[in-house]
């Protein structure tokens, strides 16, 4: 439910609704708009009386919500959420460029790409410690010597980094990392996701692979309930009958996601799609859509890449990238 209260509310008056909602056992979240305060209750409003809330001088309106996803959802939350990794912002008409390697493979490796993504516009280097492979032969990453070399390359670049978590156990090792990202086979994985609640860093969650838009974000809404409100969502592709890519990149989640929720939405085409070639275009397409931010890959030498070199750009390919997604995001802001 979410109650709309009249500008200027008398706050004796706030006090008291407030108090009246919260003995009916429902949690009160206050949101204050530039003209508009709402209130979002969470729990079982059945015993409610919508009249009553009606007929205070202090409400403006009342309506019920039907969707079971309540903190992410944009009705209880009109305005965008930002959400502040540094000095970068994230949502709210800004654009944020991630970048890096798939996998982390060495200092030189990793140190080489981060600049090379830095001085094309790069906001967060992204590379994987930790790797979900389909194949248990398949290299699996340098795990806490990764999240090492990460830190690293921040120190030289100045970068926040991202990287994914696999495991609960291995959650102390994320201690100074800037965003956790949540990959798209754990997206339903409940007990991590409830504990990354707990935490207050941002948590960048992918789209699973056969999820519907409503399942993602009950998924944040996981994170959310713990009490971290600094959930990204990144649609990242899903699995459909079509074998020419790796994934389907479902662009219509974008706009779709933003009616929704007011959580910042990146895209990531290179998972999407599995094909260098194919990054431009659907970058520039997801930034024509309205997404919030792209992740790409990008790797020194993609043809030695001990993972997805085949989806990889090189630092030289991703500036011009970064050119045209900066043209199109021109294009769009005139238009609206």
């Amino acid at each position: 439910m979410v109650i709309l209260l009249k500008e200027n509310a008398e706050a004796k008056k706030l006090q008291k609704l407030m108090e009246m909602l919260e003995a009916k056992n429902v949690s009160v979240k206050m949101t204050e708009g530039q003209h508009q305060t709402i209130l979002g209750l969470v729990g079982d409003t059945t015993e409610i009386d919508i009249e009553q809330l009606h007929a205070l001088d202090i409400v403006e309106d009342v309506k019920r919500i039907q969707e079971p996803y309540k903190r992410a959802n944009r009705k209880f939350h009109p305005l965008d959420t930002v959400i502040k990794v540094g000095d970068v912002a994230i949502g709210g008409g800004n654009f944020t460029l991630i970048a890096g390697p798939c996998s982390v493979e060495s200092s030189e490796q990793l140190c080489t790409v981060a600049r090379g993504v830095k001085e094309a516009g790069a906001h967060l280097l992204r590379g994987g410690a930790f790797k979900p492979r389909t194949s248990p032969y398949a290299f699996q990453g340098l795990r806490g010597e990764g999240i090492k070399l990460l830190l690293e390359a921040k120190a030289e670049t100045g970068l926040p980094i991202v990287t994914e978590i696999m495991d609960l156990s291995q959650l102390p090792l994320f201690s100074e990392v800037d965003v956790i990202q949540v990959g798209a086979r754990n997206m339903q994985n409940f007990e991590l996701l409830k504990e990354l609640g707990h935490t207050k860093k941002p948590i960048l969650l992918k789209r699973g692979l056969s999820s519907t838009l409503q399942e993602f974000v009950m998924s944040a809404e996981y994170i959310m309930s713990g009490g971290n409100p600094n959930v990204i969502l990144c649609e990242r592709g899903i699995r459909t009958f079509e074998t020419a890519t790796r994934n389907t990149l479902d662009l219509s989640a974008v706009p779709m996601l933003k009616q929704m929720t007011h959580l910042p939405v990146v895209v990531d085409p290179s998972h999407a799609t599995g094909l260098a070639k194919l990054v431009a275009p659907m970058s520039y397409a997801a930034a024509a859509c309205g997404a919030d931010g792209l992740m790409i890959e990008v790797h020194n030498d993609p043809q030695h890449a001990l993972c997805d070199g085949s989806q990889s750009l090189t630092p030289e390919a991703y500036a011009q990238v970064v050119k045209g997604v900066m043209a199109i995001r021109e294009c769009t802001a005139s238009i609206e």
